[in-house]
């Protein structure tokens, strides 16, 4: 392109679908964008935390077709690792806390 430069953001940005989800003082984006021939489509993750009072930290995830189901499958085991074996448990009625670690 000449007299500059262009990014995968700029070239591709076709926004199809977005999903906002606040989660303390994060916000997270899911959007599926098309390419710029509308002939395919991918999905951007971005992770939005405020840093200023008008100034923001964004990291961005590009998670195109043919690996969605790799992806998932990845973000399911993770979390479903993270829910069994690694968080915090409390037994009811008591003020016991105890973590349950794989070693």
């Amino acid at each position: 392109m000449k007299g500059g430069s262009t990014t995968l953001e700029t070239t591709y940005k076709d926004e199809i679908f977005t999903k906002r989800v606040r989660a303390g003082k994060r916000t997270y984006f899911f959007d599926v964008k098309s390419t710029k021939s509308e002939k395919d489509f991918y999905i951007t993750i971005t992770e939005s935390k405020r840093i200023g009072e008008e100034e923001y930290e964004k990291h961005k995830i590009f998670l195109y077709k043919e690996d969605f189901e790799k992806f998932r499958d990845a973000l399911d085991e993770t979390v479903e690792y993270v829910q069994g074996k690694l968080l915090v448990h409390a037994e009811p009625g008591t003020a016991e806390v105890t973590t349950v670690r794989e070693g």
